[in-house]
């Protein structure tokens, strides 16, 4: 009974720990790409500085779900308290 307590902790906390950093990645990369567009729109000789500067943070916020995929399969294939 232990090891299906523990097991099924484990799964429900691998996915919430992959929702939420899917939801919050989605939620970053669309605050980043609309501020694109905000300052292209203000200033279109700007556009390759803006450009690169978007690429590095949408690169910085994609890793957080890569992350919690590495977290997830912790959680899943080595947890300690499963025998």
């Amino acid at each position: 009974m232990e090891h299906a307590i523990i097991m099924m902790a484990a799964l429900i906390g691998a996915g919430l720990c992959l929702g939420l950093a899917a939801i919050g990645a989605g939620i970053g990369d669309g605050i980043v790409t609309s501020k694109y567009v905000e300052g292209l729109a203000r200033q279109p000789e700007a556009k390759k500085v803006l450009f690169v500067q978007m690429l590095i943070s949408v690169g910085l916020i994609e890793a957080l779900p890569i992350i919690a995929v590495a977290f997830g399969i912790v959680m899943l294939y080595v947890n300690p308290f499963i025998k």
